[in-house]
């Protein structure tokens, strides 16, 4: 099977659907690959890329969608410039296309494809479930939006992000307010606090807030008992008195925050306005506003989508094209969930469009010309206790019967309170063994290191698995002095058991130290690339 890279005509996009290194895993599925000329130019990929990567370079649009088994795109098909013809007429009839359809805003284009007799399937429209994550292609584009969210607010905000102490005086640190907490929403906290900014975020969806905490931002709450969690984890539509307290949170926000990045959307819907032009003009000279819901019209009531401009001392970034002007990884993302949807799909050999996945089913928009969006929802089955049945599809197994021969009597909790028991009166006969022949200034130091043990094991028991390492730093400190006092211990007594404590002492320090300094470089060695 042949699959086609067309270049895309969409005014300012700069990604491909392929880039070199996805294409060759493309190939190793079975797939040829064919690829428009220059169709990677915008992303950094020229022609003797690809050529390198065995693709083949076609030189016109018309020729590629013709010859091509499966097309693979960015952007909607729209009408072609240089062709003079719609992409989808390029379509050959029966062929398949994958790619951004965005079917609830597009009913025309669906009624197009589906004449066309083409089985599409939209990656926007991609189950948001567990199995289907490396397939989520929105989800891949919004964290490169919401990165490059936070990098266009600082080309325009005119100080430093993180505060400093200079000899010229003390830079207070930018504050930052990021609304909706979805995947662009945590990669921009995920910048903003890594350029050391004051980051506060807030959202309807309350499940959100552990990860906005975990991030080192505020989260921003109001005292409602009224949840904004939707179906596929976006947002839901608000009561009206929710939405009144929230707006009053944005106003009283917009006074002291230096930038607000807007990221909320609900789908199918037109973005709901969140900052109106009053919070605007409230806010202080040299603010920024970006709005990343400017595509669908915009979470600020002043955004120009495709613009940026300044409104009164504000300047409102509007812009449409985020992920498309980090081109490269954009498509490198891209291209990565296409092959994924591929693999699962069967590759060349087997390839097939199965209805019963319900990640396939769920993207499928058109089927051999029928339109299939919406999907029909998934209703969830409650297994109840297994019968015999007859042999079918849906048939629940029957549960493996547990044979008991002869009543067995449990295990008395005495048999282990027992050896607990024991252990404590060999432990205490030891003891008073210690304190009946030691010398008084040896008594003194075991009930110090008895005590030190205790302590030193309910500490470590109750620390975090998380602040294991740099606990370690702290341990290999006390360690040296553990070390340290063995030593004195040593040289300044005549005592022989003093002297093999002290000497265990030396050994179990040293063993803490390298040990934690083997596990430390071992753990930052784990964030190196």
């Amino acid at each position: 099977m042949k699959i086609g890279i067309p270049k895309e005509v969409y005014p300012g996009e700069q990604r491909v659907a392929a880039t070199p290194d996805t294409a060759k895993r493309l190939q190793k599925l079975g797939f040829d690959v064919l690829v428009e000329t220059n169709a990677g130019c915008g992303a950094n990929f020229n022609d003797d890329a690809y050529t390198a990567a065995q693709c083949q370079i076609v030189p016109d649009a018309a020729t590629l969608w013709t010859e091509a088994d499966i097309v693979l795109k960015v952007r909607p098909p729209q009408l072609h410039p240089d062709a003079c013809k719609h992409e989808v007429d390029l379509l050959h009839q029966g062929s398949r296309l994958i790619s951004f359809i965005w079917p609830a805003q597009n009913g025309d284009l669906l009624q197009k494809l589906g004449s066309r007799q083409a089985t599409v399937l939209a990656m926007d429209a991609i189950p948001r479930i567990s199995r289907a994550q490396k397939l989520d292609a929105l989800s891949s584009m919004a964290n490169l939006a919401g990165y490059r969210a936070v990098i266009e607010a600082a080309n325009h905000f005119g100080r430093f992000f993180n505060g400093q102490i200079t000899a010229a005086g003390k830079v207070p640190p930018a504050k930052v307010m990021i609304i909706g907490v979805g995947v662009a929403g945590l990669a921009a906290i995920g910048t903003a606090k890594g350029l050391g900014a004051i980051v506060r975020a807030f959202d309807t969806r309350l499940v959100v807030k552990e990860q906005v905490e975990s991030l080192g931002a505020e989260f921003l709450e109001l005292n409602f008992a009224e949840d904004g969690s939707g179906e596929g984890g976006y947002a839901k539509v608000m009561s009206d008195e929710f939405i009144k307290a929230e707006m009053a949170l944005f106003a009283e926000q917009a006074k002291e925050v230096d930038i607000i990045i807007t990221t909320a959307l609900i789908p199918g819907k037109k973005a709901p306005v969140l900052i109106t032009q009053e919070m605007v003009e409230s806010m202080k000279e040299g603010s920024v506003i970006v709005d990343l819901a400017a595509e669908q019209g915009g979470n600020c009531a002043c955004t120009h989508p495709g613009e940026v401009y300044r409104y009164k001392g504000v300047t409102i970034v509007g812009l449409t094209d985020l992920p498309s002007r980090m081109a490269q990884q954009a498509s490198q993302l891209y291209g990565t969930n296409l092959y994924h949807l591929l693999e699962d799909m069967g590759g060349a050999k087997n390839f097939q469009v199965n209805l019963e996945d319900e990640v396939v089913r769920g993207a499928l928009v058109v089927h051999s010309g029928e339109i299939t969006y919406p999907p029909p929802k998934v209703e969830k089955k409650v297994e109840v206790a297994a019968t015999k049945s007859s042999k079918s599809e849906d048939k629940v197994k029957e549960p493996i019967p547990v044979l008991a021969t002869a009543p067995v009597s449990p295990v008395p909790s005495t048999a282990k309170g027992g050896s607990n028991v024991i252990w404590l009166l060999l432990v205490g006969v030891a003891l008073v063994g210690i304190g009946i022949s030691a010398p008084p200034e040896f008594l003194s130091h075991f009930i110090v290191f008895v005590l030190a043990c205790f302590i030193g094991w309910q500490v470590i028991w109750n620390v975090k698995p998380a602040l294991h390492t740099p606990l370690m730093s702290v341990t290999n400190a006390i360690s040296g002095i553990i070390i340290l006092g063995g030593m004195l211990q040593i040289s300044g007594t005549s005592n022989l058991s003093t002297t093999i404590l002290g000497a265990i002492a030396i050994l179990v320090g040293t063993i803490n130290i390298s040990g934690g300094f083997l596990v430390t470089q071992r753990m930052l060695k784990m964030f190196q690339r």
